[in-house]
């Protein structure tokens, strides 16, 4: 069992910097990717970005790619999402997800792979 902890959204104006932070805990638990997920009101959830630590792949779905970094720290079953030239258009629902067991192929960007999420933080970007 983890536990997933976001913080970092809030309100910024378009062309503005945001810092998701999301530690996962639990006893015994090890993640073997961490991921970053996002859903605006009225739409369905997307994938924003990855890490897999057991192939040291990283992901970004391409209308992030270039404005936002995906980092982490596989030890500390930290992920960080920093987001750079943020738009209108990113304003949602930022959602971790960590994946903690083996269970065949992986496919980072596929929510329904991952094990553990967590409970979500706002990120509004004014135009």
């Amino acid at each position: 069992q983890a536990l997933l902890v976001e913080s970092g959204g809030g309100l910024v104006q378009a062309g503005g910097s945001l810092r998701l932070s999301c530690v996962a805990s639990g006893p015994t638990f090890s993640s073997l990717a961490m991921g970053w997920f996002r859903q605006a009101p009225g739409k369905e959830r997307e994938f924003v970005a990855a890490v897999d630590w057991t192939t040291s792949k990283i992901h970004y779905t391409g209308s992030v790619k270039g404005r936002f970094t995906i980092s982490g720290d596989n030890a500390e079953n930290t992920v960080y999402l920093q987001m750079d030239s943020l738009k209108p258009e990113d304003t949602a629902v930022y959602y971790c997800a960590a994946r903690g067991y083996y269970s065949g192929l992986f496919d980072a960007t596929a929510g329904v792979d991952y094990d553990y999420w967590g409970q979500g933080t706002q990120v509004t970007v004014s135009s």
